[in-house]
């Protein structure tokens, strides 16, 4: 396949890329080429809002998007060619925090006031792209986690097992989070062009839920350590200390169960971040969570 990937230098799309260019497809990449491009990939150097005839006469079988909002789909679609598929990589942000759980692909999108306008900003970009492209894909998964991730999260906590740190813990530790693998994440992407799905929009992510102890004691025992606990129950905004929100949500991928049944452990796939992480600490936008 030819396939345009928009992004191709920072984690999930960086990733994304690496994942078919290692499958021996023609990988093209759109960025602005102010970061190191990905191995074997044809650079298109030039911003999305500003891409001209670039893309006019390469047809591509498939076009792989990390837009955010409107305007990002709006003027990738008006700059593109002829292609066959078309994937938006979305989020769960698009689903209100006031509805009950777990969320469906049937669930009304709607505001989230824990992620605010990249929330709204990804629900106007569906739209658009319904409205514009209705027989293209989009997929909502969790937080995402692996190789390459530049946002400091199972990195931090790898940070404080390393540094023998207390960890604080919000409470009691029993707020759950969902993850997904951003190698599954290809496979999804890989299986929906393969089989054609007749759902156009697909919940994607670990079927199990985990708490925040329960994830940090695993990211501890990946850096070979035990945590030593701190339990933070006074009233302190959580961001100031940990690398998640105190938001609970939980989606259901059993749509997604019929692309993929089994999805990577996270012990296995927090091992491949560990990894990863040893030698490109200097990937990760670090933040000094502590009280």
């Amino acid at each position: 396949m030819r396939i345009l990937i928009t992004g191709g230098t920072v984690f999930v799309t960086r990733f994304i890329a690496q994942y078919f260019t290692s499958k021996g497809e023609e990988v093209y990449v759109l960025n602005r080429n102010t970061k190191p491009q990905p191995d074997g990939v044809t650079l298109i150097e030039k911003d999305r809002h500003d891409i001209g005839d670039a893309l006019t006469d390469i047809h591509f079988d498939l076009v792989i998007d990390n837009g955010y909002t409107k305007e990002d789909v709006a003027d990738l679609l008006d700059a593109l060619g002829s292609f066959d598929d078309y994937v938006l990589i979305s989020s769960s942000a698009v689903y209100p925090d006031s509805l009950p759980q777990p969320f469906t692909e049937e669930t009304p999108v709607g505001e989230n006031k824990f992620w605010d306008i990249y929330g709204t900003n990804k629900i106007e970009a569906e739209k658009y792209l319904q409205v514009n492209r209705p027989d293209a894909y989009i997929v909502r998964p969790p937080y995402l986690y692996g190789p390459m991730n530049n946002v400091y999260r199972e990195s931090f906590v790898f940070d404080c097992a390393k540094e023998g740190r207390e960890f604080l813990l919000p409470g009691n530790g029993d707020l759950k989070l969902q993850f997904f693998h951003v190698e599954d994440l290809c496979r999804v992407i890989d299986e929906i062009i393969k089989v054609k799905p007749d759902t156009h929009i697909l919940n994607v992510g670990n079927k199990e839920q985990i708490t925040v102890k329960e994830w940090v004691t695993m990211c501890y025992q990946t850096a070979g350590k035990e945590p030593k606990f701190r339990n933070v129950n006074e009233d302190i905004h959580i961001r100031k200390y940990f690398c998640f929100s105190d938001y609970e949500y939980y989606l259901d991928v059993t749509k997604q169960e019929k692309l993929i049944k089994v999805t990577k452990s996270l012990e296995g796939g927090l091992k491949e971040s560990f990894e990863w992480y040893k030698n490109n600490e200097d990937k990760v936008n670090k933040r000094d969570y502590r009280l």
